[in-house]
């Protein structure tokens, strides 16, 4: 079900390597993300699950959705790992840890170098360093135990995939869904319908989640279906080759918000307010492209975004920050959303309107199998159809 990309509005920068993309479209509801009142968790957040970030990726504004679930208990068998190889003469004279990343494929490079360090994978019988060099006919044996990654139960709920093969699944999340099981939100999560839809995803880190995005905003997330191909997608994302696009209506005219097509400001957690997030000086590296600005009327846009890079709620602080909001942002909106010269039905449906009007509607990455360029699009959901058709209604658009 994939087509040739449509020609949707892509910087050349953050499509860098996507020249001709499959192009997947959907009409079937999103699957969503994590809720402002847990810890962690609040809002636009899109960032590659990995094992140095798990702890601050799980609990990110998570709330369930409705589930009318069968429960079905999780296979408890631990999975006993026990490959010996003996190292070949064109593998003579590469480090352990090179050489173990080479024939150890379903494990990430983490996991590998820990084992080395513990005594799992031993060369010739023995302990050794990572950076020790192999020679023919040596022996690398790898004997480890793997758990369970958790305890989260399956559930029967919907979700709306819009891409899918062996190796890879694009889900498109709705609004009001969490993305993972957190404090306060043990079901109604995607995970839980991941596990109860793709019962062996339940071996995966996170269900193969590559990354995630908030509760309240819609649209795609990328999942991998083998632990090979979740590491290399979340490779990917890491050096910049998954590229994200959003869409979102914003408090602000065209000429200002095209003062700030680039905006470059490091993102931490605010000293006061543990569920935010904040522009800091002390904080990592952030960057944001306003790729198109679209007016719907003369102070409200709507935006085409790129992420650079992948903060907790991002798009949300960066917008905030330059002073130009997303629209029903209770978090870093405020009264900036309501601007002048509105109309009453306008000004009705800024104030009514129940969530960030935050949308990820294009996922572009390189297959981790087949080394193909895909695409994969959804369009923006009905509720911020309603809200652009009332911010331009009567407004020309030169």
């Amino acid at each position: 079900m994939t087509n040739n990309i449509s020609n949707n509005p892509m910087n050349d920068t953050t499509k860098n390597n996507h020249a001709d993309k499959t192009n997947v479209t959907s009409d079937i509801e999103p699957l969503v993300q994590e809720s402002a009142a847990a810890d962690d968790n609040c809002g636009d957040y899109d960032e590659s699950l990995d094992d140095d970030h798990n702890d601050e990726l799980l609990d990110d504004e998570d709330e369930a959705l409705d589930n009318d679930d069968e429960q079905v208990a999780p296979q408890s068998i631990p999975e006993i790992i026990n490959i010996t190889h003996t190292v070949a003469d064109n593998e003579a004279g590469l480090r352990i840890d090179k050489l173990a990343a080479l024939i150890f494929t379903d494990f990430s490079r983490a996991q590998l170098q820990g084992w080395i360090t513990d005594g799992s994978l031993l060369h010739n019988g023995e302990i050794q360093k990572s950076k020790q060099r192999v020679k023919a006919d040596d022996v690398l044996h790898l004997s480890t135990t793997l758990q369970q990654h958790s305890e989260d139960m399956p559930e029967n709920i919907a979700i709306d995939v819009v891409y899918e093969d062996d190796a890879v699944l694009v889900i498109d999340k709705p609004v009001g869904m969490v993305v993972h099981p957190g404090a306060g939100n043990q079901t109604g999560t995607l995970v839980n319908a991941l596990l109860y839809h793709y019962p062996q995803q339940h071996h995966l880190p996170r269900a193969g989640l590559v990354h995630r995005i908030d509760k309240d905003t819609s649209g795609l997330l990328l999942i991998g279906k083998t632990k090979p191909a979740q590491m290399a997608l979340m490779e990917q994302l890491k050096d910049k080759s998954v590229y994200r696009h959003y869409q979102c209506v914003v408090a602000g005219d065209q000429a200002a918000l095209a003062r700030h097509r680039r905006i470059d400001a490091p993102i931490g957690r605010h000293r006061n307010q543990r569920t935010k997030m904040t522009v800091m000086t002390a904080g990592r590296d952030a960057v944001t492209h306003l790729l198109d600005i679209t007016p719907l009327n003369d102070n409200y846009c709507l935006l085409d975004v790129g992420l650079e890079t992948g903060r907790t709620h991002q798009i949300r602080v960066h917008l905030s920050h330059i002073t130009y909001p997303i629209v029903g942002d209770r978090v870093y909106g405020g009264r900036r959303q309501l601007r002048a010269g509105l109309t009453e039905a306008q000004r009705q449906a800024i104030g009514s309107f129940p969530r960030q009007a935050l949308h990820a509607y294009a996922l572009g990455f390189v297959h981790p199998t087949t080394g193909e360029d895909i695409e994969v699009t959804t369009p923006v959901p009905e509720d911020m159809q309603q809200l652009i058709a009332v911010l331009s209604e009567g407004y020309d658009v030169e």
